[in-house]
């Protein structure tokens, strides 16, 4: 009895690890691009509009690829997607900084593919494996998430300084994270036979949902910031006469802060009626920390990346957070999952190529961030309308 216990406590400490492990994989393929941007162009000749290309195409590939989540899921059983797709994300971390111009961009969509598909899977994960415990790991998992998004945002300009002045291995150093995430989650298997998942029961479309779009548009357009942060706000803190290396810390401090906000924003959230004032006190947090970064003076930008990255946190989290509460039941709520990050990420790899085209045909910063602070604008309100204590599907 006593071994029995144990071992179910070891299995589920060490799936609980390899879901972590695999979250912190979820954004360096992305982040580390943004503080070796300008390098990257003047080695490769990118203009700004092929720089925003580079940014917008892991993004739009995270939309893309999330459909394809639950048939690999259906195919091979959940566990042994999310590996496949750890070591597909390691290759293409590996190969996309040797193989020029064409390899670059290839090996970025590839990586931006995987992390859709390991993005849609792991949510469903953690309510399948801890049911009980649900809100505190999507908590957890967020956390882990925004950690490696800003180490990589963080220490890739001071890894290319050591690494000879290189960027193409200071890019290529994070796929060592996955292929650490692979071997827990290969011995995480230990040889079982992986049940495939269950074909869902026709249902009810949810595109006829008006509260399900607001969801998507939600997640999308606060997406659309995320991911133009992570692209071109060390390029906008250089410009603005910053350092590269004091640039990539103030983004990855930005980044990491988004911690703190991430685990209490859905539970305060919880204790009120609905979420439509916490999202738009998050919001309202991003769009003056945005407003700040750009517009303000560098001598005080330490404190608008701070602002900015308390309310993306906020924003992110309570994303996550209404994929599942406004579904009544687990199998809604993975569809809902699904719809709205393959439909959101899509929207939101516009947001990095717009904002590279508007920077380009312009060259101030300052017109681009009206374009920034409109997008927030719409976030905002579709948040409102999809934290209304409502349920979708409901007639």
């Amino acid at each position: 009895m006593n071994n029995s216990s144990s071992t179910h406590t070891r299995t589920a400490i060490l799936g609980l690890i390899g879901l972590m492990l695999v979250a912190v994989n979820l954004r360096p393929a992305l982040t580390g691009v943004g503080p070796l941007l300008r390098r990257i162009g003047e080695t490769l000749t990118l203009s700004s509009a092929e720089q925003g290309v580079l940014t917008t195409l892991p993004v739009l590939f995270l939309g893309l690829a999330a459909p394809l989540a639950p048939r690999l899921a259906r195919s091979l059983g959940i566990e042994r997607a999310v590996l496949a797709v750890l070591l597909v994300l390691a290759l293409a971390q590996l190969v996309r900084p040797y193989t020029g111009v064409s390899g670059l961009f290839l090996g970025t969509a590839v990586a931006g593919g995987c992390i859709g598909i390991a993005g849609v899977l792991l949510p469903g994960m953690v309510k399948r494996d801890y049911p009980q415990h649900a809100s505190l790991l999507t908590g957890l998992y967020t956390a882990t998430l925004c950690f490696g998004a800003a180490l990589a945002t963080g220490a890739s300009e001071p890894l290319r300084q050591l690494m000879n002045d290189d960027w193409r291995p200071a890019l290529a150093f994070w796929l060592l994270p996955a292929v650490v995430a692979a071997i827990v989650w290969w011995t995480r298997l230990d040889g079982k036979r992986v049940p495939r998942e269950p074909v869902s029961a026709v249902a009810k479309s949810l595109f006829r949902d008006k509260l399900a779009w607001q969801v998507a548009l939600y997640m999308g357009l606060q997406s659309s910031l995320a991911y133009t942060v992570f692209g071109w706000l060390p390029t906008i803190l250089q410009d603005k006469g910053i350092d590269a290396v004091e640039a990539g810390l103030a983004v990855s401090a930005s980044i990491m802060v988004q911690v703190v906000s991430a685990i209490m924003a859905p539970w305060v959230a919880s204790y009120m009626r609905d979420q439509r004032a916490m999202i738009v006190l998050v919001m309202t947090l991003t769009l003056v920390g945005m407003a700040g970064s750009i517009y303000g003076p560098s001598d005080d930008v330490w404190m608008w990346v701070i602002v900015l990255g308390l309310g993306q946190g906020g924003t992110f989290s309570m994303a996550l957070t209404l994929l599942a509460i406004r579904a009544r039941d687990a199998g809604t709520a993975a569809r809902l999952s699904g719809m709205a990050q393959s439909l959101g990420y899509t929207m939101a790899a516009a947001g990095p190529l717009l904002l590279g085209v508007l920077h380009g045909m312009t060259g101030d910063w300052r017109v681009a961030g009206v374009f920034l602070i409109l997008i927030g604008l719409g976030a905002t309100a579709a948040g409102v309308g999809a934290g209304r204590n409502r349920y979708v599907l409901d007639d």
